[in-house]
C-alpha cells in the first residue's frame, strides 16, 4: 500500500532534507565538537538505531536534568516515504508503539505512558489503520527524584526500550535501545525541544462536550455551536481495539443539541461501558480540532437517535430526522419478538441433544402410557408436564438473573458446577432407573395397595421440572442466542423468552397428548410396554456414569466415592420399600409393613448424611492443567490476545465435563483427523476454556460475546472480522471455517 510521506495532522516529514548543505555542514561541526567534550556522551539525543524503512532516536527537551522538574523523552522515529507505524489503537491490523523510559545514576525515574498525538486513518480495501507518517515524536513525561545513592559527578543516565512495527506492502517489527547522559542543574531546552512543542500541538485535548454513546453505536456530542455551518466533517477513533468496525462509515447528523456520529458496533462492543477515544472535527475551512473524549453509555430509551431531530441538513445528505421513537420501539418489538422465536426453536431442538436423553425416555413412557388411558387424562398429563417445564425454565432464568444482578458471575448452567447438585441429580436418575427396572413405584405407603393408581398431576408437573434440570447443562441451537437476549434485556421480557424456551421444550408431548390422529398411530398396548419400560432404565444409569465423571473432574475421586457409598443406601432403601410395596399390594392393607418402611426410610437418610461432606468437597479452581491434544493450549485472554497480536488464528473453544454436546463435538468434529491436519496446516491453535469448574474469567469472555453457556466457539482469524459457530459442529463447518479464503 503506498502512504503519503506526511502526515497533514503531525510533524514536518524530515525537515533537514530541505536545509542548505552549508547549514548541514554547520550542523556536523556542532556535533563533532559534543562528541569531543569533557562530558563525552552528554546530548539531548542518542545514537540513532537506523534500518532501510526508519531512523530511531530517543530525544528529551532539556538538556539538563534537575529533581522533581519533569523531564519530558520521546521516541522520534523518522519514517521513510510510503511506511508508517501505529497508535495505541491500531485499528483492524497492526501493533502499537511500546516504548520504556528509565532514568538512574543522580536522579531517577521511570516512564512508559506515551501521550498519543492524534493519529492519520489510513484505509487499505475493507480495512483501517490509525497511524502516523513521516517524522513522528511520542513523548513521555518522567518524574525525576533523588536517589539514596547520588551520582558525585551529578550526572543522570537516561535508557529507553522501544518496539515498533513499520508498514508498507508489508509489515516489519524493529526494535533499539537507547542510552543519552543528561547532567543535573537548571533546566535548559534543548535544540530538540521545538519538536515537544509540534507534538503538543497534535496531541488531543479534553472535550468540553457531554458525550454519550448509544447501545446501537450513535455518538453524541451535546454542543450548541456544533452545527452544519461550522463542522463540515467528523469522524471517531476509538482507544480500545475491536469496539467498532473502524472501516465503516461514520454517518455525521445534527440536532438541536449538537451533532452525532453513527458508528457500526461490534460483537465484542461494551453495551454497558464508556468508550474512550479521540473525535476529530474538521471545520469548513479544512482545519481540524482533537478531542479526547469519553463517552457516557445510554439506555435505548435515551439514545440521541430516539429524540426529534434538527432540520439542519447532515453532511451524509440525510434529509432533517424526523422523531423516530415509535420506530425504536418497533425495533424493540421486533428484537423482542426474534428472541422469543429462537427460544422455541432451540426448545425444541433440545429435545433432540444428547444430554436430554433420559427426558425422552421419559417422554417415551408418557406417550406409551397415553394409548390406555383416557383423553381427559391424556390432556391433564400434559398440561401438567407443560406447566412443570415452563415453571422450571422460568425460575431458572429468574434465579440466573438475579444471582448476576447481585454481581455474581453466573452463566446458564451454572448448577452443575456444584458437586452437591451433581450428586443428588445423580441419585434422583439413579432411582429413576430402579423404578423403571420395577425395584419399586414412586408411590406414598398409603396408595401402594391399589394397582389400578395413576400418576397424578403433581408426578407430571415433576417430571417436567426434572426434564429442565437435567437439560440445563446444554446449549442447543438458537437456545444461546435467546439466552444471552433474555438475560440482557429488561426482566420481564428475560423471562417471557425463558418462558418461551420451556413452550419449545414441551411443545412435542403437548401436540401429541391434544392429536387424536397423532395419537392413532401408537402402537398398541401390550407386553412391549413393560419391556420398554426396563429397557430405558439403561440410559439413566448411563447418565448417571456421566455424572460420576462431572464429579471426578469436578472434585477428584473422593466425591465418587462417596456419591457410589450414597447409590447403595439408595438401592437399598429402593430394595426394601419396593418389597413393602409389594407385600401391601398382596395382603390389601399396610398393617405389618410399617417396619419395612421405616428401615427404607434409614436408607435414604444414610444417603442425605453424605451431603454435608459432598458440600465440603465444592469445586476449587483448577491447580493442574488438564491434558489437551496436541496443538491446543488452555485458554486465557492474554494468550488470545499474544496469539493474535504476533498475526497467528486462532481457535477458541469454550467447553465443559457436564456438557454432553462439547464432548460430543469434540469427538465427532474437533478432534477428529482431518481437523486437526486442517490446524495444523494453516497454523491454527486452539485455545481451550474448561467451564466445569467455576471461572469468573471464562464467565467473563462468554458475556462478552453475548452468550451465558457452553458450548461456545470463536474463530478469530489473524486479519479480519471474528467468526462465532454454531453450537454443533462438523468437521466440515470447522475446516471450512478456519481455511484462509484462497485455501
Amino acid at each position: 500500500m503506498r502512504r503519503p510521506a506526511c502526515s497533514t495532522s503531525l510533524l514536518p516529514c524530515q525537515p533537514a532534507r530541505h536545509k542548505p548543505r552549508w547549514v548541514r555542514g554547520l550542523g556536523l561541526a556542532m556535533l563533532l565538537c559534543v562528541g569531543l567534550a569533557p562530558h563525552g556522551a552528554q546530548a539531548a539525543q542518542s545514537a540513532p538505531v537506523q534500518s532501510a524503512h526508519s531512523t530511531a532516536t530517543l530525544i528529551t527537551d532539556s538538556n539538563t536534568a534537575q529533581t522533581d522538574t519533569p523531564l519530558h523523552a520521546a521516541l522520534r522515529l523518522q519514517l521513510k516515504p510510503g511506511w508508517h507505524t501505529y497508535w495505541l489503537n491500531p485499528g483492524d491490523a497492526g501493533d502499537p508503539v511500546t516504548l520504556t523510559v528509565e532514568a538512574s545514576g543522580a536522579l531517577a525515574g521511570q516512564a512508559q505512558t506515551i501521550t498519543w498525538p492524534t493519529p492519520q486513518r489510513i484505509r487499505d480495501a475493507s480495512l483501517m489503520s490509525y497511524a502516523y507518517t513521516g517524522d513522528v515524536v511520542l513523548p513521555v513525561t518522567l518524574q525525576l527524584h533523588t536517589t539514596s545513592t547520588p551520582d558525585t559527578q551529578g550526572q543522570v543516565s537516561v535508557h529507553a526500550q522501544a518496539n515498533w512495527l513499520v508498514c508498507e506492502q508489508a509489515c516489519i517489527p524493529e526494535e533499539g535501545n537507547f542510552t543519552l547522559t543528561l547532567p543535573t542543574g537548571a533546566p535548559q531546552p534543548s535544540a530538540e525541544a521545538p519538536l515537544f512543542a509540534q507534538a503538543a500541538q497534535h496531541t488531543p485535548v479534553k472535550a468540553p462536550y457531554k458525550v454519550t454513546i448509544s447501545p446501537t453505536g450513535v455518538l453524541h456530542v451535546q454542543g450548541a455551536e456544533l452545527t452544519g455551518q461550522s463542522v463540515a466533517d467528523a469522524w471517531f477513533m476509538p482507544q480500545e481495539r475491536g469496539q467498532i468496525a473502524e472501516a465503516a462509515p461514520q454517518r455525521l447528523t445534527f440536532d438541536a443539541d449538537g451533532l452525532s456520529l453513527h458508528l457500526k458496533p461490534t460483537d465484542e462492543f461494551a453495551k454497558a461501558a464508556p468508550l474512550t477515544g479521540i473525535l476529530v472535527l474538521r471545520d469548513p475551512s479544512g482545519a481540524e480540532r482533537a478531542l479526547n473524549v469519553q463517552a457516557t453509555p445510554q439506555p435505548l430509551a435515551a439514545s440521541p437517535e430516539l429524540g426529534p431531530a434538527s432540520a439542519t441538513a447532515t453532511v451524509s445528505a440525510t434529509p432533517a430526522q424526523q422523531d423516530v421513537l415509535p420506530v425504536a420501539q418497533q425495533a424493540a418489538a421486533a428484537s423482542l419478538f426474534h428472541s422469543i422465536v429462537l427460544g422455541l426453536l432451540g426448545g425444541l431442538v433440545l429435545n433432540l441433544m444428547p444430554c436430554v436423553f433420559p427426558i425422552l425416555a421419559m417422554k417415551a413412557l408418557a406417550v406409551a402410557r397415553m394409548g390406555q388411558s383416557e383423553r381427559k387424562h391424556q390432556k391433564l398429563s400434559a398440561m401438567g408436564y407443560a406447566g412443570g417445564v415452563i415453571v422450571g425454565f422460568t425460575g431458572l432464568g429468574a434465579l440466573v438473573m438475579g444471582l448476576r444482578l447481585g454481581g455474581a458471575a453466573t452463566g446458564w448452567g451454572f448448577q452443575f458446577q456444584s458437586t452437591m447438585f451433581v450428586g443428588m441429580i445423580t441419585w434422583l436418575l439413579f432411582a429413576m432407573a430402579l423404578n423403571l427396572l420395577g425395584v419399586f413405584a414412586f408411590l406414598p405407603p398409603a396408595l401402594s395397595a391399589s394397582t389400578q393408581h395413576r400418576h397424578g398431576l403433581v408426578h407430571d408437573v415433576l417430571t417436567g421440572l426434572l426434564a429442565v434440570v437435567v437439560a440445563s447443562p446444554c446449549t442447543a441451537p438458537f437456545m444461546g442466542v435467546a439466552i444471552a437476549g433474555a438475560l440482557a434485556g429488561p426482566p420481564l421480557s428475560g423471562l417471557v423468552i425463558f418462558a418461551a424456551l420451556g413452550v419449545g421444550l414441551a411443545a412435542p408431548y403437548v401436540l401429541l397428548a391434544f392429536s387424536p390422529a397423532l395419537a392413532s398411530h401408537l402402537p398398541r398396548p401390550g407386553a412391549w410396554m413393560d419391556y420398554l419400560r426396563q429397557f430405558l432404565a439403561f440410559p439413566l444409569l448411563g447418565t448417571c456414569v456421566w455424572l460420576l465423571w462431572v464429579a471426578t473432574v469436578e472434585s477428584g475421586a473422593t466425591t465418587v466415592l462417596l456419591l457410589c457409598a450414597g447409590m447403595v443406601f439408595m438401592a437399598f432403601a429402593a430394595w426394601v420399600y419396593g418389597i413393602a410395596q409389594k407385600r401391601q399390594r398382596l395382603a390389601g392393607h399396610s398393617r405389618g409393613c410399617t417396619a419395612l418402611y421405616g428401615v427404607a426410610l434409614l436408607g435414604l437418610l444414610g444417603a442425605m448424611a453424605l451431603l454435608p461432606a459432598l458440600q465440603q468437597l465444592a469445586p476449587q479452581p483448577a491447580t493442574s492443567t488438564p491434558a489437551l491434544p496436541n496443538g491446543t493450549e488452555p485458554f486465557s485472554t492474554q494468550r488470545l490476545n499474544a496469539l493474535h497480536a504476533a498475526g497467528k488464528p486462532v481457535f477458541v473453544d469454550m467447553t465443559a465435563a457436564w456438557c454432553i454436546t462439547c464432548l460430543v463435538n469434540e469427538r465427532v468434529a474437533l478432534n477428529t483427523t482431518a481437523t486437526q491436519a486442517a490446524m495444523a496446516r494453516y497454523g491454527v491453535t486452539t485455545l481451550r476454556g474448561d467451564w466445569t469448574r467455576r471461572d469468573p474469567a471464562i464467565t467473563e469472555f462468554l458475556q462478552h460475546h453475548g452468550r451465558d453457556g457452553v458450548p461456545f466457539y470463536l474463530f478469530v482469524p489473524a486479519q479480519g472480522d471474528a467468526v462465532v459457530l454454531p453450537q454443533i459442529l462438523t468437521p466440515g463447518l470447522v475446516i471450512g471455517t478456519i481455511s484462509p479464503p484462497h485455501g
